[in-house]
């Protein structure tokens, strides 16, 4: 009787574009025999971790199946943990040129593909959605504190006058259908707002009452008590919020940007947001807000909050979440 044909060790990793398998080494290809025995063998794949050696990218790694190394040429993918160098990115593929995979650590990859790195070659991966969840409550905060007047109520010293907005039962835009807009809209629920998402595809988005295409923003912009912006920043997203939009909001609205700064243009050129900014801002539009910058003394002070402006620093909060629960 025939030997049964031996299993292999473990399934082959799923193959890439081109049908290899990261890892995969055959043994024996082909059987001459009817007694021969098929064997494969797979070897875990090599993870080079960049710019530095990190614990948990290495766990995340080993408990993948991989097996974490330094950046040299014997790579086959590369978990990068640091765009704040572009150029040092690039020598990391240069030296890593037979990498079929690189994962990104931000949800934003714009830096990236305007340095002209994505190449086709390779299978591309980013943390979009990683950051969802912190985000999304970092956004209906900045939006309760501007409603609620907190920036003011913090540093006074007297009752004042009474004042303050309620959220419950208001209108809400949200610019984007991605991962943090879908954090959002589950945050919104218990207060009952009526949510309208702004994105490419009007497809319908749950916990959204209605969903509109870009060509239907200024209509989408008309209502809300408060925009948020929660979009990718690309070429046709770039100033998508222009001095007709802000002119298009009412004057009590605020606007929420958990986004980029170059989403938002008020039309002064001293004004203009940076593409890495990783600022949160929030500020009501009739008061100049644009991103991370606002019209008038706000400016001269260094870019300074103030009464009309909310701004502070989303993402080490965030990342420090992330890593301890993945």
């Amino acid at each position: 009787m025939d030997p049964p044909l031996l299993p292999s060790v473990r399934p082959p990793a799923r193959p890439d574009h081109a049908g290899h398998h990261l890892g995969a080494r055959h043994a024996l290809s082909d059987c001459l025999t009817p007694r021969c025995i098929r064997v494969l063998i797979v070897t875990a794949p090599r993870v080079a971790v960049g710019p530095a050696r990190n614990d948990f990218a290495e766990k995340a790694i080993r408990d993948g199946g991989g097996e974490p190394v330094d950046v040299d040429a014997s790579a086959e993918a590369l978990v990068w943990l640091n765009l704040a160098d572009i150029d040092e990115l690039r020598a990391a593929l240069a030296t890593v040129s037979s990498a079929r995979w690189v994962q990104l650590p931000f949800a934003g990859v714009e830096r990236v593909a305007a340095a002209g790195l994505l190449d086709p070659g390779r299978v591309w991966t980013s943390a979009k959605g990683a950051y969802a969840e912190p985000v999304a409550e970092h956004a209906l905060a900045l939006a309760l504190a501007g409603l609620r007047q907190l920036p003011r109520r913090i540093v006074a010293r007297s009752w004042g006058a009474p004042g303050g907005t309620s959220l419950y039962d208001q209108p809400v835009t949200i610019l984007g259908g991605g991962g943090i807009s879908a954090r959002l809209l589950e945050l919104l629920a218990p207060l009952r707002v009526t949510a309208t998402i702004v994105r490419q595809r009007p497809d319908p988005v749950p916990g959204a009452a209605r969903t509109l295409g870009v060509s239907r923003l200024d209509e989408a912009l008309a209502d809300p008590l408060v925009v948020f912006l929660a979009l990718a920043l690309t070429p046709s997203t770039e100033r998508i919020i222009g001095p007709a939009q802000l002119a298009a909001m009412r004057s009590d609205a605020w606007l929420v940007n958990v986004a980029r700064g170059r989403h938002v243009d008020t039309g002064d050129p001293a004004h203009r947001g940076h593409p890495g900014d990783d600022r949160a801002a929030a500020g009501p539009p009739h008061r100049g807000q644009r991103g991370q910058v606002r019209r008038g003394p706000a400016a001269d002070r260094g870019r300074r909050p103030g009464p009309g402006l909310l701004m502070s620093p989303r993402g080490p909060a965030a990342g420090r979440r992330i890593i301890s629960q993945h």
